[in-house]
């Protein structure tokens, strides 16, 4: 764990885990052997019944959309050295029955802090949800593992051919949502992948 940040939503100190410092981090860790990846970085710790759960919480259910943008204002900062080479940043979709349901993606604000400030292409259509499936919060990995295989595909031409796309999540946990988008990802000839999440589960 790193140092802390205070957050201007609920006014405390949260827990960067300083990822952007070390290639082979908790995050990368997580995913190695498992699908390839240039990098892989998380911003915050999440503890169960921690703050940063209850302010992630705030965005994903409540529709306080800031905190994307506050987020990604603070991160880019700490990670935009590592992300030079990047051409497109995805946001993990979201089926669009549950998008509809919701009526926004909890990572899109946090996606176009990155964009706006990187000035890197932000695309909602390539990587995309083929299966509408319920939470997995709870689910073990062997259970994520099944619910996700064959959930994401992608929507690409040729000139997504040899591009370094990065895809961004709110929370790492088992990895196993991201490791699927990841090989949907790289089904792009000669694609790249990176992952930045806002959070990781310990």
């Amino acid at each position: 764990m790193g140092e802390e940040v205070l957050c201007t939503v609920c006014r405390h100190e949260l827990p960067l885990t300083n990822h952007h410092l070390l290639v082979e981090n908790d995050s990368y860790k997580r995913l190695a052997g498992r699908v390839p990846l240039e990098l892989v970085m998380s911003m915050l710790v999440f503890e169960k019944h921690g703050l940063v759960q209850e302010i992630i919480h705030k965005l994903k259910y409540e529709g306080h959309e800031e905190v994307g943008v506050l987020f990604g204002d603070w991160y880019v900062e700490l990670i935009k050295d590592k992300l030079n080479d990047v051409d497109i940043i995805l946001p993990v979709p979201l089926h669009p029955k549950r998008l509809k349901e919701r009526g926004y993606n909890q990572v899109t604000t946090f996606c176009k802090s990155l964009s706006n400030r990187l000035q890197i292409e932000l695309n909602e259509e390539l990587l995309v949800r083929k299966i509408y499936a319920k939470t997995q919060t709870k689910k073990s990995l062997s259970s994520r593992t099944e619910v996700t295989k064959d959930i994401f595909d992608v929507v690409y031409t040729s000139e997504h051919h040899n591009k370094h796309f990065l895809i961004v999540d709110d929370v790492l946990t088992t990895g196993t949502t991201l490791e699927q988008c990841a090989k949907a990802v790289l089904k792009i000839p000669d694609s790249k992948v990176s992952i930045v999440t806002m959070a990781i589960t310990y």
